[in-house]
């Protein structure tokens, strides 16, 4: 899929994402820094880049990469971390946030990246965007650095919606097995639920009601399901989807992000200790890069809003130009798959299921 490219200076047949270059911790030098870099790596990637327009041109105009690639959209307002989502709503009109989200509804955009406020992103692309006929609360999928072959396992739900019943649960895993399909390019995706225990018996009502539906749904929905799963198992090879409600997900989320920055920092305490181990920490530095890039999340930065009429990446708010560009490639790849429609069409199978055992064809054929 490509936006039509009438509107905007950057199309000329590319994959156009939009681009919210406001928001950030490290502001709009980084995400401009960040587009550079994918334009350098992907002649097929277009940008129309939200903001102040005073703020954004002389940024662009440093990055030779970026001729003819970008339309920048005067933004003035900035949506920030501490603004409440129900205040963007009502008077974040003129927001670059906003800017940004409306590009897609309108069809001038493929998708969607923003480092701004999650809540207030999540609400926004809700409005603008409106949810998947039959979704009943979005999600937010996140990958998980795994022992997997394919390196990463994908969670949802990080925080989109604090709850979910046992048919929430249910949609999460079919959004989620077609996110790996289209995202991770994994045909038959395995499919774990998160609790306390392994055991049927563990956990509260929804879990089993949503343990027996996802169960019931996995031939007709082409997916495995291994049943529960533990927290141990987000890092593991048993599952390549692990599904759980929002507040569940948003703490494992923050929990990994605490402790890989802890063993960083022991780490570093550690080889700075004596000469010796300086001179250790020097000889293993191949080694440490290559465990620095595989678990780096600038480089799987970016969570997908799953559930809407439109693809919406939301890369970290501390992101650099690496995270940003992370987050412009996942949303690019999304966008070249038709991810958005697949995935409509993949819920809109499952609303009948378990008494509809059909499943529902992309336009080639294959399972979404």
């Amino acid at each position: 899929m490509t936006a039509d490219s009438k509107s905007s200076q950057a199309g000329a047949g590319r994959t156009i994402i939009s681009v919210d270059a406001m928001g950030g911790d490290k502001g709009p030098a980084a995400v401009v820094a960040g587009i550079s870099y994918s334009a350098r790596k992907n002649p097929d990637i277009g940008f129309i880049l939200h903001g102040p327009a005073e703020t954004l041109e002389p940024l662009v105009a440093r990055r030779k990469t970026l001729a003819g690639r970008v339309e920048i959209r005067d933004a003035k307002d900035v949506v920030s971390m501490e603004d409440k989502p129900g205040q963007v709503i009502r008077n974040g009109k003129q927001s670059s946030m906003w800017s940004a989200v409306d590009c897609v509804r309108n069809g001038e955009a493929d998708a969607c990246v923003s480092c701004g406020n999650t809540g207030a992103l999540m609400m926004l692309s809700v409005v603008r965007l409106r949810k998947i006929k039959g979704v009943n609360r979005p999600a937010i999928a996140v990958m998980w650095p795994s022992s997997n072959p394919q390196n990463f396992n994908i969670m949802l739900d990080a925080g989109a919606d604090i709850r979910a019943d046992e048919h929430d649960l249910l949609q999460y895993a079919l959004m989620g097995a077609s996110y790996a399909r289209n995202g991770m390019e994994l045909a038959r995706p395995r499919i774990g639920l998160l609790n306390v225990g392994t055991e049927e018996h563990k956990g509260r009502p929804e879990l089993k009601l949503a343990h027996e539906l996802i169960s019931r749904n996995a031939d007709a929905a082409n997916y495995e399901f291994v049943g529960f799963v533990e927290g141990r198992d987000l890092p593991g090879n048993i599952a390549d989807v692990i599904v759980t409600d929002g507040f569940t997900g948003n703490v494992a989320l923050k929990t990994g992000e605490g402790i890989a920055s802890l063993i960083g920092r022991l780490l570093r305490q550690a080889f700075e200790y004596s000469f010796l181990s300086r001179l250790a920490a020097l000889l293993a530095y191949p080694s440490l890069d290559r465990l620095n890039k595989r678990i780096d999340p600038r480089r799987v930065n970016g969570g997908v809003f799953l559930g809407l009429n439109g693809t919406v990446v939301k890369s970290h708010g501390s992101s650099d130009a690496t995270g940003v560009s992370a987050a412009v490639k996942l949303a690019f790849k999304l966008a070249q798959s038709g991810f958005s429609e697949k995935l409509a069409a993949r819920v809109a199978s499952a609303v009948s299921l378990p008494q509809d055992a059909a499943t529902s064809p992309d336009n080639s054929g294959t399972p979404s």
